[in-house]
């Protein structure tokens, strides 16, 4: 590699491979930092070879015999072959081979590199939902009845099951009545329907202005009882009247508990 990008020593004189004439001067500090670090896989990377594939399609006879201009010729000129890294970074067919100047990890990389453990505690009082847990050593070693190898066993189909039928080609080419379509129309609702009321609507500014009468307020006053517990509740709290009891329903309470039709 040396030789061919025409560096005798990194503190030595430097020699241009590309030059028009061969110059040998002494080079100065900045230019030896500014050199690229050799890479490691630079001894056991093979060189890759470029320019062996083969062609999509084949070239006419015309193409083989054609004389190129000049232009042609001065595009063709292939790259400058930077040997101090362009070689070393080229990737390796097959992958990356194992290099020889790597050598194993010791061991406290390698128990370094073990991943953190759980503590026991946190492993007891975790829920059985995570998807791991410890299994103790009997369940590992534990043998399974006929019964548990029974129910493990995946749940077969039904006797009477029937797997989806192909339509036949008389079905497929058949023509629906005029009768078959109107069946086939979903149900519509009655048109006088109409659908629950929101139960969040605006409260209008006459009732928002409004003041409740005496008869209002009395109503709204919640029952009186006296607080008592469960061992002393009063079976007679809510007994009925015998006014209630006795009473008979006029004919507009009738009509205001009938259900309204819609």
């Amino acid at each position: 590699m040396e030789a061919a990008g025409g560096l005798h020593h990194t503190c030595g004189p430097h020699v241009s491979a590309y030059a028009p004439c061969m110059c040998v001067y002494p080079r100065s500090r900045i230019e030896v930092l500014a050199d690229p670090k050799p890479l490691f896989c630079q001894a056991s990377s093979p060189t890759l070879v470029w320019g062996n594939q083969e062609t999509i399609w084949t070239l006419s006879p015309g193409a083989m015999t054609a004389t190129p201009s000049a232009r042609t010729l001065h595009l063709c000129q292939p790259k400058k072959d930077f040997t101090k890294y362009g070689r070393s970074c080229r990737p390796v067919v097959g992958g990356n081979p194992l290099l020889p100047k790597y050598g194993y990890p010791s061991e406290r990389l390698l128990r370094l590199s073990e991943p953190k453990k759980y503590l026991p505690a946190y492993l007891e009082q975790r829920s059985r939902e995570t998807p791991e847990w410890p299994v103790s050593l009997a369940a590992q070693n534990y043998n399974a009845s006929k019964r548990i190898l029974q129910l493990a066993q995946p749940k077969a189909l039904h006797p009477d099951f029937m797997p989806p039928r192909e339509a036949s080609t008389s079905s497929r080419k058949v023509i629906a009545s005029a009768r078959t379509i109107e069946l086939s129309k979903p149900k519509q609702l009655h048109p006088k329907f109409m659908p629950a009321r929101d139960p969040e609507w605006p409260v209008t500014k006459a009732a928002r202005q409004a003041v409740a009468t005496e008869r209002i307020v009395g109503l709204a006053q919640p029952s009186s009882r006296p607080r008592q517990g469960l061992t002393a509740l009063n079976p007679d709290a809510f007994k009925v009247k015998e006014r209630a009891l006795k009473a008979v329903c006029t004919p507009r309470l009738a009509e205001l508990a009938q259900p309204i039709r819609r």
